[in-house]
């Protein structure tokens, strides 16, 4: 591990005469943060706030997103483009979400955002096809959204009032990261796939080994990955719990971007040579093995050796994750003229309608078809539980980035984390098989020019006609939830325990039946923590208010920020828990939830649900700006010493009731 970079400085000014200053080279993260630093002093562990020059949404976050930016009304969006995509919630078993699609459409066309119609694609592997420019920052209510750092952008997955803020022209604010030096030397060996390496990244750092830092790939070995390989690894980042990843922006990139014909949005962007980091990581990318993520974490690990031939009953190819060109043209290399195991069923979802355009006119699309796959809609599909649930136990490999349990939409589903080489080769044997076993890998190439054919993404309305189109609502369309400024004091009882890696899956599950109420928080809550505990959401109904306690790296995985509106509507008013996950602390303060850490994670033991807690004087204590503070549990008398770091603007957020209120109160 490099020494801080401050600490340096200040060595090397002490052992040199004065009016010398040694100035520090730049990691690419520092340039592009500090060129958009519009708030704050760029000091690691403290609050910034940035500028953002692009936003996206998905259509299962968007729906409040956009509820949430007429609420502050702006009428039309500042950044530099904004854009909703519809890739979540495509399976229409009835009428809400249609009718919310119809509602994106319509406030997309009104207030300035570009709309990407059901079908043309996942949102990061279109807005990386079609709309991200290196250098250039992103924020989306997608925890994904980092895909955007495989082409040199600062892309962050932010909760979609985060989003909704920024598209009004607020800044962004996170805690100015760490950054993490990844350095990859040699070149990965045949059969061996940019999944390995981000699954070799999660095995050696866990799903929280990112936390409050920036991944930055250099090195010699980032020449031999393409673009789509890059965003791979930047993509399934988000499972480090970083703040994002990031690539250098090169001829590669260059040539990626002509072939997209956006030559213009090319910047060549790097760190500098004597940047100062602070973590080191090295991989020997031709020393890597093909890797699967077991059951039920991403981070863990084992080599394709380890597991042994595992029987499998399903395989499922795609997501944001590997869904691109490049990924489809090797599948169809490993199955042509084969055919798919009888025990084994594959569906495969091409993740742009640019990708399975370029399928079927290059022969890529027939050969799946012949094969056997099960060809579905250019969207998540499966990744989020809408449709190709496996069989009960079964086991599934996919090319997804996350495997929780339940996600799949069976719960006691084995979901394992691999390549699409690897994908492919076994849904052929019917069991796990290494990629390697397929013999000689031919070189896989871009084409030079994509197949461009942007019909399916509608621009929005010019100034002078916005005011006279009208935003269409269905009825499972409710309003943001009732918020109040935080009380003087909270005493409240414990309605729920629960321990370590909590994820916004197990606070606010999807799947096809909970998603399409996304844009309905009431009907929504009744589903939440449903993973951990069916009854929870009748008990905090019937306590009015109550407080959560959890474990460590609470709130892991999506952004949904569901995960916090639906315990606000429940009535919670804080969690306690040993650690956050970093979007959903900033959604559980944007709701104006309290986010409270144990100072001692052993006073874990000391809580039990259903006693009764007590933050005296709370509100005063916060505004008075104190960290910490003291948990009475009533119940059995202990004091119990949390801390409640809040900033001066998260302060103002808490006390407000939360950051629709404070921006409400801001913009008067």
């Amino acid at each position: 591990m490099s020494k801080d970079r401050s600490l340096l400085m200040q060595e090397c000014s002490d052992a040199l005469p004065e009016r010398i200053v040694i100035i520090m080279g730049l990691t690419l993260t520092e340039k592009i943060l500090k060129a958009h630093l519009v708030d704050g002093e760029y000091i690691k562990g403290q609050e910034i706030g940035i500028k953002i020059d692009q936003t996206l949404t998905q259509d299962a976050t968007g729906t409040m997103a956009y509820l949430e930016f007429e609420a502050m009304g702006v009428p039309r969006v500042k950044t530099e483009r904004s854009v909703a995509y519809i890739d979540h919630n495509t399976l229409q078993s009835g009428f809400e979400n249609a009718d919310d699609h119809r509602f994106i459409g319509s406030a997309a066309k009104k207030h300035g955002i570009y709309f990407s119609r059901p079908g043309n694609g996942i949102c990061h592997q279109v807005h990386l096809e079609r709309f991200g420019i290196p250098g250039k920052t992103l924020i989306g209510s997608d925890s994904h959204t980092p895909t955007g750092g495989g082409i040199g952008m600062i892309a962050i997955g932010a909760g979609g009032l985060d989003v909704a803020v920024a598209m009004g022209g607020g800044a962004y604010y996170i805690t100015c990261p760490k950054v993490v030096k990844v350095n990859l030397t040699g070149k990965l060996r045949p059969w061996v796939a940019a999944k390995d390496v981000i699954l070799e990244v999660l095995k050696r750092l866990y799903v929280k080994g990112g936390v409050g830092k920036v991944i930055e790939y250099v090195g010699e070995g980032v020449k031999t990955l393409s673009v789509p390989e890059r965003a791979t690894i930047t993509n399934m980042g988000a499972e480090l719990g970083a703040t994002t990843s990031i690539f250098p922006s090169d001829e590669i990139t260059k040539q990626f971007l002509k072939a997209q014909r956006r030559e213009d949005d090319w910047t060549p962007l790097s760190a500098d040579e004597d940047a100062v980091y602070d973590e080191e990581l090295n991989i020997d990318l031709s020393e890597l093995v093909p890797l699967a993520a077991c059951p039920h974490s991403p981070d863990n690990v084992k080599s394709v050796e380890e597991i042994g031939k595992l029987k499998i009953d399903q395989v499922c190819i795609g997501s944001c994750t590997n869904s691109s060109l490049l990924d489809m043209l090797k599948v169809a290399h490993i199955l042509k003229g084969k055919t798919i195991h009888p025990d084994v069923s594959l569906a495969i979802a091409p993740g742009s309608k640019q990708v399975l355009n370029m399928m079927a006119e290059n022969g890529a699309l027939a050969t799946l078809i012949d094969a056997g796959a099960r060809i579905l809609e250019s969207a998540c599909g499966p990744c989020i539980g809408m449709g190709q649930s496996p069989n009960s136990k079964g086991i599934s490999l996919r090319t997804f980035n996350r495997n929780f349990e339940g996600r799949s939409g069976t719960k006691d589903g084995q979901i394992y984390l691999v390549s699409p080489e690897m994908a492919a080769i076994s849904a052929v044997n019917g069991f796990l098989t290494d990629p390697r076993e397929i013999g000689d890998m031919p070189e896989f190439k871009l084409p030079e020019e994509f197949t461009i054919n942007d019909n399916m993404v509608v621009p929005p309305a010019s100034v002078e006609e916005m005011d006279s189109v009208e935003i269409l609502r269905g009825p499972n369309i409710k309003p943001y939830p009732e918020t109040s400024p935080l009380l003087e004091t909270i005493d409240a009882p414990v309605s729920l325990k629960v321990g370590d890696n909590i994820t916004t899956d197990h606070i606010m599950p999807a799947g096809a039946k909970i998603l399409p109420l996304r844009s309905n928080v009431p009907k929504i809550s009744q589903y939440c923590f449903a993973v951990c505990d069916e009854s929870f959401p009748k008990r905090a109904e019937r306590l009015g208010k109550s407080i959560i306690v959890g474990g460590s790296n609470y709130g892991q995985g999506s952004s949904r920020e569901h995960a916090a509106l639906a315990p606000l509507y429940l009535g919670v008013k804080a969690v306690l828990v040993k650690s956050f996950a970093r979007i959903h602390r900033a959604n559980l303060i944007n709701a104006g939830i309290l986010p409270l850490t144990f100072v001692n994670e052993a006073d874990y033991d000391k809580i039990n649900e259903g006693d009764e807690l007590l933050l005296a004087d709370i509100r005063q204590a916060i505004a008075d700006g104190k960290s910490e503070l003291i948990v009475v549990d009533k119940t059995n008398g202990a004091e119990i010493p949390v801390l409640c770091e809040l900033s001066g603007r998260t302060k103002d957020i808490i006390l407000a009731g939360g950051l629709l209120d404070y921006t409400r109160e801001s913009m008067k």
